[in-house]
């Protein structure tokens, strides 16, 4: 009993730290949360950029720093999670339809083992992904392990846009996408 306790509580304040991640400079700064529980933050309510990087799963490093200027879309799963096998297809769909307009998908591979990983990469989908077995990216961005498939948008500027923690299909993922790409950058 005490162990649902703590993790109810666990959840709750990871929901609460994933709202205050859109605060800046003491003012409280306020995200929308849509009825499917999509976190949607303006361009004016967002937080500064997250670091992101690592080894990728095929080898070689990965700084999303590098991708500055453009929108990232990070996804968050593993082999062993039926929820992100059924997502595969609709993530590549929308990278296929939005990389001409600026948009990059960036993989995280999370409580994996590399070769399980790899052969699940294999045939689905043509983005890389990081290698996170120990799902401290996940972690660093308030992404319990166990809540995954999850998606994070990140705008041209790096900072987080949208948080959706389910599954993702196509219609539901490529408008948010779309809409962060279009948006105009902030004039500095």
């Amino acid at each position: 009993m005490n162990a649902r306790r703590w993790t109810a509580g666990l959840l709750a304040t990871v929901a609460a730290v994933a709202l205050v991640g859109c605060t800046s400079q003491g003012r409280e700064k306020t995200c929308t949360t849509t009825s499917d529980g999509i976190i949607e933050c303006a361009p004016d309510q967002r937080s500064a950029p997250p670091r992101i990087s690592g080894d990728l799963l095929t080898g070689g490093t990965y700084d999303v720093s590098q991708a500055r200027g453009q929108v990232v879309v990070l996804n968050f799963w593993g082999s062993w999670c039926a929820p992100c096998r059924a997502e595969a297809d609709d993530l590549e769909g929308v990278y296929q339809a939005t990389r001409a307009s600026g948009v990059t998908f960036l993989g995280i591979n999370v409580q994996d083992q590399r070769d399980k990983a790899k052969a699940f990469e294999e045939g689905r989908v043509t983005y890389p992904s990081l290698f996170d077995p120990s799902s401290r990216l996940a972690l660093d961005l308030d992404i319990p392990p166990n809540s995954i498939p999850a998606t994070v948008v990140l705008d041209r500027e790096g900072r987080i846009a949208t948080v959706i923690r389910a599954a993702v299909k196509q219609e539901g993922l490529q408008p948010i996408v779309e809409r962060v790409a279009a948006e105009k950058p902030a004039s500095r």
